[in-house]
Order: structure tokens, then C-alpha cells, then sequence
């Protein structure tokens, strides 16, 4: 089964990263959302994918989320799917935050996948509010 997926990040001081194409990035402390889709073969075991990359169980980075997770002191909180709807634009701009320019809209006309959020549980409310399923804490 596939969807749209929410990941609710934190990051618990101000970090530069590489983040592929994108060169270097200057986060600051906080919360992030980033606003996916699995629609693809294996569908939502792209988070999966993405949880264990954040575990440090996995190196390889194939999307611009990768690059963050992977990061030694990036934490992925949660993430919530929104099974067979293809919302990931649309959540983008509707979820709480700031959008961080080009990360993970490469593929459309967005600004932005990633938000700076205004906290963990604010951005993970809204997403839940949205319509979203809880899968893990």
C-alpha cells in the first residue's frame, strides 16, 4: 500500500549539511515536516527506508530527506500516512512552517517539502488533523 507520508523530524542544534544538488544547507534547531509520497513499488516502505537511514542503519541517499536523516544528530520523531491519497503537494503548503527553498520539490511546481516547524507535536497534530494515520512515536 502506498500514499502520501508526513515525517516529523527534529534536530536538536543548528546544523550545515550537504544535501546532494542542493550544496550546503544551514538548518537551524528544531522541528521539521517533510511531506513525501510512495506510490512506487513497495509503497510505504519507503519509510521504513527512511527510518532506518535515521537509525544509522543504512548509508545510501537516493532523495534530497536523506541527506537530513542521515545526519549524525537528526531524529525522525514519527511519521503519519495518508493511505492511497496523493496529497504530498497539497500538504506541503497546508502544514504549519516555514519552507526551506527546493528541498524535495524537484519534481513539481513547489517551493518546498521541508518545513521548519513550529514544534514536534504541532506540526504532528496538523498532519493527524489533515486526516493522517499515527505510525509510530
Amino acid at each position: 500500500m502506498g500514499g502520501t507520508y508526513v515525517l516529523v523530524v527534529n534536530l536538536p542544534r543548528a546544523a550545515t549539511i550537504e544535501v546532494g544538488a542542493l550544496g550546503r544547507i544551514e538548518f537551524d534547531a528544531g522541528a521539521y515536516a517533510y511531506v513525501g509520497s510512495a506510490f512506487g513499488p513497495g509503497g510505504f516502505a519507503r519509510v521504513d527506508r527512511h527510518r532506518a537511514l535515521a537509525a544509522g542503519d543504512r548509508d545510501t541517499r537516493h532523495w534530497h530527506i536523506d541527506y537530513l536523516l542521515g545526519h549524525s544528530e537528526t531524529t525522525l520523531e514519527t511519521a503519519i500516512t495518508f493511505p492511497d491519497a496523493d496529497r504530498e503537494c497539497e500538504l506541503a503548503d497546508r502544514l504549519p512552517g516555514e519552507r526551506v527553498v527546493g528541498f524535495g520539490a524537484s519534481d513539481c511546481d513547489c517551493t518546498a517539502h521541508l518545513l521548519d516547524a513550529f514544534g514536534l507535536e504541532t506540526v504532528r497534530d496538523a498532519a493527524v488533523a489533515e486526516g493522517g494515520t499515527l505510525e509510530f512515536e
